[in-house]
């Protein structure tokens, strides 16, 4: 999946209009501009597609664990430069206050069933021997839950958002 990929598709599930998506990159300490935000949405044959870097989703996730759980006290921590599913992964698990079983519902829901053991893999550090990278069609399949989950569709059948 690519950065843009997981930008539309959370843009999507949480209903972000172009103001909210502004502020949650602000809330991650990086202000965009509108012309930015659309770039990065825009599909992949458009011509005016910019593609989304690894910094600039970690900046948005960022400010979406912001938005949901509050400001935390302290410096802000710089975003990752480098991304990967299992960053992604353990970021949106923050931001949702998921705990093992809220995963495993959501990628049950999307025709995804995991054990506990399998899904803890993708939370340990690299080198770990149990450390299992996070697969695309699994982060695909868990952002289709969330789209089941809070807008009332997709799921395994489908889900691919606009």
């Amino acid at each position: 999946m690519t950065n843009n990929d997981v930008l539309r598709r959370l843009r999507y599930t949480f209903d972000f209009d172009d103001d909210r998506m502004i502020a949650i990159f602000g809330l991650g300490g990086a202000p965009v501009t509108r012309a930015q935000v659309s770039d990065w949405l825009k599909r992949d044959d458009d011509p005016a597609f910019q593609e989304c870097s690894d910094e600039v989703l970690a900046t948005f996730l960022d400010g979406f664990i912001t938005l949901k759980r509050g400001k935390q006290e302290g410096p802000r921590p710089a975003p990752e430069k480098r991304l990967n599913n299992n960053i992604i992964l353990r970021k949106l698990r923050i931001a949702l206050s998921y705990r093992d079983d809220d995963m495993l519902e959501v990628l049950h829901r999307a025709g995804m069933p995991l054990t506990k053991t399998e899904l803890s893999a993708f939370f340990r550090k690299p080198d770990h021997k149990h450390y299992r990278a996070c697969q695309d069609q699994i982060l695909r399949r868990f952002l289709q839950g969330l789209q089941a989950k809070y807008r009332g569709e997709g799921g395994a059948q489908g889900g691919d958002c606009a």
